[in-house]
């Protein structure tokens, strides 16, 4: 009797530890081994495109702006006004005042295309505007009235040794009222460097300009 008492104390012992153990590990938290779901990542702009797209690849459009200030006794001559402007011109009231203070510029070029030889051809596009209104020693103002609108466009093709042929065409436009005669010191040019169409090779070297697609 002692014994079968003895053998049921240990048992019931055994059962409630066993019991305990059970009811720990059902209370702890339980590690979930679902992953979590990454973020959705937001889209790409329409510029970012990947290296290999065979459509506007990535820096398919690539270039730069630049704005100029020129100090007083400093002004770009476009050369539509003689200097000294003549006695009968009016002095500090003469219309012909085309000498830039600022000038807004910029070089873009385009290559859409990633296959075949055409990888290798490519636009480009550098305008130029000036503004202002001086007449050098008589008049320094600060007007920012718009003077000529000077392009170079044209069309190239990348060599191997980061040579490229270029075509480029050139034309001034004079804008406002500078597209009419402004009395005797008008010159009546065509604006710096006129109407021209060239045929070149640049070379570019030191890292300037952009990755060539490879040969």
């Amino acid at each position: 009797m002692i014994k079968l008492t003895l053998f049921l104390a240990v048992l019931s012992g055994l059962s409630s530890n066993s019991l305990q153990a059970q009811s720990q590990s059902l209370a702890a938290p339980v590690a979930t081994s679902t992953l979590e779901k990454p973020k959705a990542q937001p889209p790409s702009p329409w510029y970012e495109r990947p290296a290999s797209a065979p459509w506007f690849p990535h820096n398919w459009v690539r270039g730069y702006t630049d704005f100029e200030v020129a100090p007083s006794h400093n002004e770009p001559d476009l050369g539509r006004c003689a200097f000294p402007q003549p006695a009968g011109s009016g002095g500090t009231a003469s219309p012909c005042t085309a000498y830039a203070r600022y000038m807004f510029s910029g070089y873009l070029e385009l290559q859409p295309l990633n296959r075949t030889f055409a990888k290798h051809i490519f636009f480009f596009f550098e305008p130029r505007f000036s503004f202002g209104r001086n007449i050098p020693q008589l008049s320094y103002l600060s007007s920012m009235e718009p003077i000529a609108f000077e392009r170079s466009v044209g069309i190239a093709f990348e060599l191997p040794k980061n040579f490229n042929l270029r075509i480029t065409q050139h034309q001034v436009d004079y804008l406002g009222r500078y597209s009419n005669l402004l009395g005797p010191a008008d010159l009546r040019t065509n604006g710096p460097y006129g109407l021209y169409t060239t045929f070149g090779v640049r070379w570019s070297f030191g890292g300037y300009g952009h990755n060539s697609a490879p040969y």
